[in-house]
Order: structure tokens, then C-alpha cells, then sequence
């Protein structure tokens, strides 16, 4: 096992200056340049940006014009380098970073870039406020350790020219995984085509810093649906009769959403996220938009789900006479880890002095649009894995006051590089 040196102060200012400016789904510009610029800090071999880390025409979710530009000239606003602006224009965002290291096998690692629209606490016992580095973009923040994943991704190839490791490494940075729209457009890129092993990372879900789960199952297939209801507007007392109410749709839906069936072989998940409708009170609205996320244990168990779902917004629509438009904005289909890969990681995590209590295999119970990669790597021939590595958090992920303890990123990234060491030695 090598002592490979990690600067764990480097990687604790790179995580807050990352907090400092999250950025949603597609709109993750200036986080793509500060990504940029650490790594040709480390000088890879290969720096792929934007358009040149993804499948354009896969995405899903992508914003209207505007809010991209709104985006992009706030990134140029904050510093960010105007020939990474350029090659993220119109939502194209993300980067693969790719470091050789000999004549061994490829190894892919996955981690995520993108922020969520939650309002920071701007005082208090809240570490970012109290020290300095609370987000910047009102309204938005990392609450979900995307930051860390990314600071752990850019540490990690940093120091893999230390260590004993034999191969390739390619470092996937990509955007939209909290929307489910960022896996497909990069897993279907050349770039993964060479790859054998693959490390999905992420950080904390209820692990302790210390703790570091070799691999999780039950990665659930997602869907994220946005449902758009039209109907006719009239006065609301006048003339009630002469409109038709795409807000009752709405509500129709909502509830009927909560009685889609479960079903027999394994887990389902149904919820609306946000709603949108209306203008006045006595106003009939004409229009109203929701947002749904539904899931399945496995891809064949989302297909139900969805049916179903497709019917209960088709009966709401019929019923209040509006019409209804479905989109999918996010999608993931299912994914487990694999065994003889979660083996290797594990048996070097066991007797690793960053990693005080390895966990071989957990379940996961969500959705990750890693999933993609997952599978593109397995139907090809080769392994992967999903590794959570442990940190003691503030408080639970998707919360305003969501915080990480920095000392597991450099746990993190050691251990990272002890289990990419084991899969180029094993057999």
C-alpha cells in the first residue's frame, strides 16, 4: 500500500470556494471553470469540456434560453474563464480529466457538480455563514455534498501519480445529477469506452466520517416527470361556468399520484415536487404545471409506475376538460454494484488507516443517474461500484443547514486511491 500525500488544506479551500458558487442543473458554469483550473494545476493528459464530456442531444431538462444566459453572464461576473464560458455555452457543462499512469487497466470514477435550488442560512451556528463561505447564489446551495464529491474527484487525480496504481484513470465531472439528466449524455460519450472499472462517489447518506461502504445495491430507476395542464380562463364569479380549470387538474393529479398501486416484486415512489398555477382569485386558471419524481426497485417496476402515472394525468385532464402534456425531464434506470469488484475495494479498505470502519455492501434506496454509467460499464464486460464514503454531517442531505466534517475529504481520497491500487493488482 502506498502513503500517497494528500493536502488535506488544498482540498478543505477547493470544497468552500466550490460552496461558495452552486449551480443547478445545466447551469454549472463558473463550477466547471474552477474545476478546470485546479486540475491543469495537476497537468492530465486529456481535459475534455463541455461539449466535448457529453452526447448534446441527450440531455434532458435543459433550461429556456435566459435563464442559461442569466447563468452564464453571472458566471463571467464571478470569474469565471471566458474560454471555459465559451465551451459550456448553452448548458453544455461538465468535464473529463484524464491522467496515465502506465500500461495497467482503465479505471472510470464518477462524482457529481451540480447544487440545489434551497436557501442558505445566512447566520447562526451554520459553519459556511459563521466562517465565510455560504453560497453566493441566493436561493441555491450545496446541500447534498456535491461539492465534497468534486473536491474528492479533483484530490484524487492530483495524488494518483503517487501512488503504486498501473493505468488510466478518467475523472467523469458531471453535471445534472440532481434532476437525473446529466448520466445519460455523458455515459454515451467515447470517453467511457475504454473503461473496465468504475467508482461511483458520493458522500455521507447517514455514514460516519471513517466509514467507508465498499458498495451499494437497490439503486432505484427514476423518472422525473413535468406535467402541464391547459385549460380556458373566465371570471371566477361571473362567468364559472365558461372556464375550464387546469389548477383542479392539477390537484386531481396530485392526490390521484399518491393512490398509484405498489407493487409485488419490489419497492415504489411517487411525489410531486412543485406545482405552479394561477394568476387571481377570481380567476379560473387556464394553466397549471407539476413536477413528479417516481421510482421502481428495479426498471421493469418504473415501467408499472409510469403506466399508471400517465393515466392519472390523462383521467385528471379528461375530467376537468383541459388538456395535459407530459415531459420527461430525468431519467435513471436501475443499478447494483458488483460483487468482485466491491470485494477488491473492500479488502484494501480493511487495512486502510483512513478508513476506521469499512462497510463491504449496503443497500441504497434511491436514485442515481450513475446508474448509466453502471451499466454501460457492465454490459461492455467490465465492473463497477458505488462507494459512499462516510462523514459526519450538520444535518441530513436536501436540508438548509446541511454541512460535512472536512476531514473526510481527505479520508476519502485515500481511500479512493487504496482501492484503485487493489483493482490494477488484483487478479
Amino acid at each position: 500500500m502506498t502513503t500517497t500525500t494528500v493536502r488535506s488544506e488544498r482540498l478543505c479551500d477547493l470544497r468552500r470556494q466550490l460552496h461558495r458558487y452552486p449551480e443547478p442543473a445545466w447551469r454549472e458554469f463558473h463550477t466547471t471553470s474552477l474545476i478546470v483550473e485546479a486540475l491543469e494545476e495537476h497537468s492530465p493528459d486529456a481535459l475534455s469540456v463541455g461539449s466535448e464530456a457529453l452526447e448534446t442531444e441527450e440531455r434532458l431538462g435543459v433550461p429556456a434560453p435566459e435563464p442559461l444566459r442569466d447563468w452564464h453572464d453571472r458566471a463571467r461576473r464571478n470569474g469565471a474563464r471566458e474560454d471555459v464560458l465559451e465551451r459550456t455555452a448553452g448548458g453544455q457543462t461538465g468535464v473529463v480529466a484524464t491522467v496515465e499512469c502506465g500500461d495497467g487497466p482503465t479505471v472510470g470514477v464518477r462524482v457529481d457538480i451540480d447544487g440545489l435550488r434551497m436557501e442558505e442560512p445566512i447566520a447562526g451556528t451554520h459553519r459556511p455563514a459563521a466562517e465565510g463561505f455560504r453560497s453566493e447564489h441566493g436561493g441555491y446551495m450545496h446541500a447534498c455534498a456535491h461539492d465534497a464529491n468534486t473536491t474528492m474527484g479533483i484530490g484524487l487525480l492530483g495524488s494518483i501519480r503517487e501512488s503504486d496504481f498501473d493505468g488510466t484513470l478518467k475523472v467523469f465531472f458531471q453535471p445534472a445529477s440532481e434532476i437525473e439528466s446529466g448520466g445519460k449524455p455523458m455515459s454515451k460519450t467515447a470517453h467511457l469506452d475504454d473503461v473496465e472499472y468504475l467508482v461511483v462517489v458520493n458522500t455521507g447518506m447517514g455514514y460516519a466520517s471513517g466509514e467507508v461502504v465498499a458498495g451499494v445495491d437497490e439503486m432505484y430507476a427514476i423518472e422525473r416527470l413535468r406535467a402541464e395542464f391547459t385549460g380556458e380562463s373566465s371570471h371566477a364569479a361571473k362567468t364559472p361556468n365558461a372556464g375550464r380549470n387546469a389548477i383542479q387538474a392539477m390537484a386531481t393529479a396530485t392526490e390521484n399520484l399518491y393512490g398509484v398501486p405498489r407493487h409485488a416484486d419490489g419497492a415504489t415512489r411517487v411525489n410531486v415536487g412543485t406545482v405552479e398555477a394561477g394568476s387571481a382569485t377570481n380567476v379560473i386558471a387556464e394553466r397549471a404545471v407539476l413536477e413528479a419524481d417516481i421510482r421502481g426497485e428495479t426498471s421493469a417496476i418504473l415501467d408499472f409506475v409510469r403506466d399508471r402515472t400517465e393515466r392519472v394525468f390523462e383521467g385528471a385532464a379528461h375530467i376537468h376538460d383541459c388538456d395535459v402534456e407530459l415531459e420527461t425531464i430525468g431519467q435513471a434506470p436501475s443499478a447494483d454494484s458488483d460483487g468482485a469488484l466491491i470485494d477488491t475495494f473492500y479488502d484494501a479498505l480493511e487495512t486502510h488507516p483512513a478508513v476506521t470502519s469499512p462497510i463491504r455492501r449496503e443497500p441504497f434506496g434511491t436514485g442515481e443517474d450513475a446508474a448509466w454509467f453502471m451499466n454501460a460499464v457492465s454490459d461492455a464486460g467490465g465492473q463497477s461500484t458505488h462507494v459512499i464514503v462516510g462523514t459526519d454531517l450538520a444535518s441530513g442531505h436536501h436540508t438548509p443547514t446541511f454541512g460535512i466534517d472536512e476531514q473526510s475529504l481527505t479520508a476519502g481520497v485515500q481511500a479512493l486511491i487504496a482501492g484503485i491500487e487493489a483493482i490494477e493488482s488484483s487478479p
